[in-house]
Order: C-alpha cells, then sequence, then structure tokens
C-alpha cells in the first residue's frame, strides 16, 4: 500500500510572506539593507529603532525583507520575526498627542528651538512587531494579517472616536491593532486566548513599544468557549465603550463562538461601539461551481442573528462603513479589506 501524504496545514500571512533564502542574497546584493555585514545578519535591534531593548541586544538577528519592503529581524533563538512597519502620523495626531510638553524647548547652546509646520508635515512613526513567519491554523493569532493594518488606518483617520475611551480588543493576536489605539485612547485592554504565545508576544510588543503608547496598558485573556474568561474580563472592565476586532474568523464554529461573546460584551452598559474589519477569502467549490467567501458569508448571517438578538433591551444599529479612509500604513489594501460597525444603545428599563 501507498503511504499515504502528510497534510500540511501550516498557513502564512501574505502581509509578511517572504523567502529566506532570497530575501538574504537580495539584501546583500542589491544594496537596500546597508547595516548588515558579511553574513547577512545584524548584531543587534538598534537598527530598527528599539534602542535599549538589551533582551534583543543580545541577540543575533538574520536581516529578511518584508513583502511590502519592511525591514524583517528573524530570531533563531525563539524562531520569531521582528517587524518594522513604518507609517505617516496623521496631523491632529502629529500635533496634539504626541507633543504633551508645550513648554518652549532649547537646544545645547540655549537657543530656541522652533517647531516648523513642514516638519510636522513629514512626520513617521515605526511600529516595531515580533510574531511568526508561518503557523498551523489553530495559532494565525501569532502572525499579522491584512485586517489589522486596515483596522489601525481606520483609528489613525478617525482618532476622534477614540480619544480618550477605554478601548477593547478581542482576539488581538500580536497586538499590533491596540498598540495604535492606544495612541490614542486612555486604556486598552488587548486580550486573546492563551495559546501558543501569543499573551507573551502581545506583552513583549507593548514593551518594545511603549514610546508611542499614551494609554494605561492591560492584558487579560479572552477565550471564545470559556464563558469564565469572559465574566472576569466583564467584571474589571465596566467602563469599555469601544471594542475592537480585526481577521478574528476563519471557521463556523469560531464565528458561532466570536458572535455570542459579542452578545455578552454588548448587553451590558456603557453604550459600546464595535469595529470588525476583515479580509474575504475566497475560494473554488464544485458545490457553487464559482469562487465564493463562505467564511465572510457566514459572518454576514452572523450579523442578522446578532441584530435580532435582545431587542427589548438593545438597540442595534449594523453597518457597513466605507472603506476610502486614508492609508498610514504601508502594506497592499485589497478591495476585499471590509470594516463593520455595531453599535448597541441600551434601552431605559
Amino acid at each position: 500500500m501507498a503511504e499515504e501524504e502528510e497534510v500540511d496545514n501550516t498557513v502564512t500571512s501574505e502581509v509578511h510572506h517572504f523567502s529566506k533564502e532570497e530575501t538574504l542574497k537580495g539584501g546583500r546584493e542589491g544594496g537596500r539593507h546597508t547595516n548588515l555585514n558579511e553574513k547577512g545578519e545584524v548584531g543587534t535591534s538598534s537598527d530598527l529603532g528599539c534602542e535599549g531593548q538589551q533582551e534583543q541586544e543580545d541577540e543575533e538577528f538574520e536581516c529578511l525583507l518584508g513583502a511590502n519592503g519592511q525591514v524583517v529581524l528573524w530570531s533563531p533563538r525563539r524562531e520569531t520575526v521582528l517587524s518594522r512597519f513604518d507609517f505617516a502620523y496623521p496631523l491632529d495626531l502629529r500635533v496634539r498627542d504626541r507633543c504633551p510638553n508645550s513648554y518652549p524647548q532649547v537646544d545645547s547652546d540655549g537657543d530656541l528651538v522652533v517647531t516648523r509646520k513642514k516638519d510636522l508635515h513629514l512626520q513617521e512613526g515605526v511600529v516595531l512587531i515580533e510574531h511568526q513567519n508561518a503557523t498551523t491554523l489553530d495559532l494565525v493569532g501569532e502572525q499579522v494579517w491584512r485586517g489589522a493594518l486596515f483596522l489601525a488606518d481606520f483609528i489613525l483617520h478617525y482618532g476622534d472616536s477614540f480619544r480618550d475611551k477605554h478601548v477593547l480588543e478581542v482576539a488581538s493576536g500580536v497586538g499590533l491593532t491596540s498598540v495604535v489605539a492606544a495612541m490614542l485612547a486612555a486604556k486598552v485592554t488587548v486580550t486573546d486566548v492563551d495559546k501558543g504565545e501569543i499573551l507573551e508576544l502581545i506583552r513583549r510588543n507593548l514593551k518594545r513599544n511603549e514610546d508611542v503608547l499614551k494609554a494605561e496598558m492591560c492584558v487579560k485573556e479572552i477565550d471564545f468557549y470559556n464563558h469564565g474568561t469572559i465574566d472576569d474580563l466583564q467584571a474589571n472592565n465596566k467602563d469599555v465603550s469601544v471594542i475592537l476586532a480585526a481577521d478574528v474568523v476563519y471557521n463556523n464554529p469560531l464565528t458561532d463562538a466570536f458572535f455570542s461573546t459579542v452578545l455578552r460584551l454588548m448587553s451590558d452598559p456603557p453604550d459600546k461601539t464595535m469595529f470588525v474589519a476583515l479580509e474575504k477569502r475566497y475560494v473554488f467549490t464544485m458545490e457553487d461551481m464559482d469562487t465564493v467567501a463562505p467564511c465572510y458569508e457566514y459572518f454576514l448571517d452572523g450579523l442578522e442573528w446578532l441584530r435580532s438578538q435582545r431587542t427589548d433591551h438593545i438597540d442595534w444599529t449594523v453597518e457597513e462603513l466605507p472603506s476610502d479612509f486614508e492609508q498610514y500604513f504601508t502594506y497592499e489594501r485589497t478591495r476585499h479589506l471590509v470594516l463593520w460597525k455595531i453599535n448597541a444603545r441600551l434601552k431605559q428599563p
């Protein structure tokens, strides 16, 4: 009998897909990474703008190039990737939220430092994210997906919707969207299931980006299948008014558990608004004889189910938002990225 072929269930996000051999060769010969030595290695993490991270400085990283041109460092010890995601600050965030010290500044000679309008216009930022390059399907949260960058763009563009709020992100993955929300919010609670290295990756990413964080940060577990974790979160976070989720659905049972969790979270005061970003993923099926997005269709069914729940207690508003807002991060914004807004207004007893 022929041996059965082993099924490879490894998945890789398009955001940071790369070929190790090709990028190392390109980095050495193409001159795109001037900090590479002859072995294609980087001695410290300061080249990515994360000086002071002693743990990373003690590691040797191999320098790679991500799909969108971002710098990527691979750690042989942890077998994780450290990516630098560059972005442009919106004008209001540059002026209002990044300049808490309004006192005049002087240089080493005692002369007044003048911030010119053109300098404000050119301000750019960096988010450093440690993640896996590829995982099994049950650990996809350890990667970076386009939905997280899409939602991060939305947060930066509509900053007033998040400024000084308590924001909760569910299924946060490695925490990129929460880092961006924390540039504006008063508090951000970052959650995911305690599986693999997800919660530790979140904590390390918050630490390495603490220079851009304005909000108080809290990392907690939420398991959509474990009601105890949801009860604990609700008991200690009674002032959450904004909930975020990005690329959280990829099979039907998980979608069901997600919407059950959303219903529980949005049934308690205060009134809450949720933003859900995801990418439609198309497959060809013999049943339909066409290319379809079955997980997204099931997600739409879940939205209809949600808006029919507890209508005696909640006024639901569910709408798909336009996707033509400004792009601040560098990634391929495909037409398959969508953003939904769910608003729950609690009725007076």
